[in-house]
């Protein structure tokens, strides 16, 4: 089988398809370093996709594929399998401001767009939790979630529908991560075995790779705490990048198969604390032996100015993954995490590598993609597997 992967970003979602064996055809990503990460892991260093030579290969802003592709894209038809990927979920994020009128929230409209000149047999779409929520109109009234206007418009086309919102921490990522995922087809086949199968699946799945749940923060990332050695980033002038230490757990013999030699982990690299945010940081850690998110408004700790900070426990999943690197302190070692921290609780290999550079701030925020953000937006690839062999055993 092969697919299109759409608002790729990094490459979560075809990294689970091409471990999966579904051959990538192209990959649409707006944004050129989250494009990067996906050029350099999944084209240049292991040739996944099938690049057309109509299609130039470089990030793309999908409106302007389809203006300038129109044609191409119409001569697709019957050639795809599966579209796959979701527009950008900021815009409907319970945790964000959620304007309805959001510009990223229309590229659902691209979405459908795209679709409707390609007809794919088969898609896949993926969103936060919030995509299943309505915005409340001028009236204070309650609007229409997009996932139905998504379903609505799917149907008149002639697909089958079944969603579900997902946690993925059922299926291997060390992670409390609620998504919206729907799967269309226009196969002869009942779209409700798409989530059963993948549902009954999982168990067997996760005994190949030696995993059992739920998988803790520990598990995920204790072979690279900063205890374990340091060396000289390797990217960055002047910082500090985590060495390996003994893995301790299945997971992290699992994210670390296929590694070449050393013992430096890529995109490792510790943030430079101060003295009292160092100090800051133990007081947070000391609070509770639960974990929960702490808020000045609670005045549990002099000095926190930040509007929420969740100090991670050891034997805990860990709270979904944000693009925000100080979010979250690490559970035994008064610091932030790493994005290489990021990626295993996200279930990226550490053969993957991460390019662009690893933060932004300010009014970039809202355009820029480092590597933070490109993780935290990825779908968990170890997820993207599992989708992938369902969809091939059920059609």
């Amino acid at each position: 089988m092969n697919y299109i992967d759409l608002f790729a970003g990094c490459g979560g979602l075809s990294l689970g398809f091409y471990k999966a064996g579904i051959e990538g055809i192209f990959a649409v990503e707006k944004n050129k370093d989250a494009f990067s990460t996906l050029e350099y892991n999944l084209i240049d260093n292991s040739n996944h996709f099938k690049w057309p030579d109509w299609l130039e290969k470089k990030n793309w802003e999908i409106d302007n594929l389809i203006d300038e592709h129109r044609d191409n894209l119409l001569n697709l038809r019957g050639k795809v399998d599966i579209v796959a990927g979701g527009p950008p979920c900021q815009g409907f994020s319970l945790a964000g401001l959620r304007k309805t009128d959001d510009i990223r929230n229309q590229l659902m409209h691209s979405y459908i767009e795209f679709v409707s000149l390609v007809r794919p047999r088969i898609l896949i779409f993926e969103n936060v939790h919030g995509f299943t929520v309505a915005f409340k109109n001028k009236e204070d009234k309650r609007g229409i979630p997009f996932s139905e206007i998504l379903i609505s418009e799917l149907q008149n086309m002639g697909y089958k529908v079944d969603h579900k919102v997902v946690t993925m921490s059922e299926y291997g990522v060390p992670q409390k991560r609620k998504r919206f995922i729907l799967f269309a087809t226009k196969e002869d086949i009942n779209e409700k075995n798409f989530f059963l199968t993948l549902e009954e699946d999982k168990y067997g799945f996760l005994e190949k790779k030696n995993l059992k749940l739920p998988i803790t923060v520990e598990e995920a990332i204790d072979d690279l705490r900063k205890v374990n050695g340091v060396g000289i980033s390797p990217d960055t002038k002047g910082f500090e990048n985590g060495r390996y230490g003994i893995a301790t757990s299945n997971f992290q013999k699992l994210m670390r198969e296929g590694r070449r030699k050393g013992n430096m982990a890529d995109s490792h690299r510790f943030a430079k604390h101060r003295a009292d945010t160092l100090e800051l940081f133990q007081k947070l850690m000391n609070v509770s032996e639960k974990s929960m998110r702490i808020t000045p408004s609670m005045n549990l700790v002099e000095g926190l100015k930040k509007r929420g900070v969740t100090p991670l426990k050891r034997d805990t999943v860990c709270p979904t993954i944000t693009s925000i690197p100080d979010d979250f302190i690490h559970y035994c070692e008064p610091r932030i995490m790493t994005v290489r921290e990021h990626a295993r609780i996200q279930s990226f290999p550490d053969t993957y590598k991460f390019k662009g550079p690893y933060t932004t701030g300010g009014e970039r925020r809202k355009k820029d993609v480092p590597r933070y953000t490109q993780v935290a937006n990825a779908i968990p690839p170890i997820f993207s597997e599992q989708v992938g062999l369902t969809i091939q055993k059920i059609v």
